[in-house]
């Protein structure tokens, strides 16, 4: 089993290398990541050399198009969307710069420091899902839920995997006299990016667990069903994909 997902995961790299594309743009270096936003157009982020290392920035796009989308955030003044924010952007150590999404990185540390900075936009992308008025954020769905069942739980807790990568992971269930260490993930939009980059998160991570660990994918079925090969890919990679309609089936493994 570990050779099979190791070679999944070398093709994983492979896939990364083969599609990202650099550019140079005056002082800048334009680079092309194979990640798609939320208009399936490529995430794009821009390198320049300063005298400690490089500057990586996505040159204000991210929070530029929820402005224009209607789910801007005034970052002059507390708010819920804002503290939404804050709390993405530093789990991933990205720091605003403006509207700009910036980190700073040494050579050495540039491959994880630009995966933070691509996951970073990639969350941050997600709060369009703001512009129009819910009742209720998923993840505070999740958290409720969770309180209500008094489920022992870490939020927001970071992970380091094999490749050197951080992985921020919602919820950590620790380990009980019948259950191993549960690691959960709350998806409010289930798709093909997102169950992607949880399999590969898991995939990098769970070798620097207890052997028994188990991931949990809740997935927020309101208003769309979760698509088989969702799930499908969330078995294979023996990640437990939860329905947020189902849950209450997954709440003995869960509780205990």
């Amino acid at each position: 089993m570990t050779s099979e997902v190791q070679a999944l995961l070398d093709q994983y790299w492979e896939w990364l290398k083969e599609k990202t594309t650099l550019r140079q743009i005056n002082e800048w270096v334009e680079i092309t990541t194979p990640h798609l936003d939320r208009h399936n157009d490529y995430l794009q982020i821009f390198a320049m050399k300063d005298n400690s290392g490089f500057i990586l920035s996505d040159d204000g796009y991210v929070l530029d198009d929820l402005e224009m989308s209607g789910c801007g955030v005034d970052t002059s003044r507390p708010s819920k969307r804002r503290a939404l924010l804050d709390m993405t952007l530093n789990g991933f150590g990205v720091k605003r710069n403006g509207n700009r999404l910036e980190v700073n990185t040494s050579p050495e540390n540039f491959p994880i420091r630009k995966h933070n900075l691509v996951q970073a936009m990639l969350a941050v992308n997600d709060l369009f899902y703001l512009a129009t008025p819910v009742p209720r954020l998923f993840r505070e769905e999740v958290v409720t839920w969770l309180d209500h069942a008094d489920v022992r739980y870490t939020p927001t807790v970071k992970f380091s995997g094999r490749s050197g990568y951080d992985h921020v992971f919602d919820f950590v269930i620790p380990k009980s006299r019948s259950q191993p260490e549960r690691v959960v993930k709350a998806i409010n939009q289930p798709n093909r990016q997102t169950v992607q980059s949880l399999v590969f998160a898991w995939g990098d991570t769970k070798e620097n667990r207890t052997p028994d660990s188990r991931a949990y994918a809740l997935l927020n079925d309101a208003e769309r069903q979760v698509a088989e090969n969702a799930m499908a890919a969330l078995r294979e990679y023996n990640v437990h994909g939860i329905s947020w309609s189902n849950r209450e089936l997954a709440l003995p493994e869960l509780a205990a």
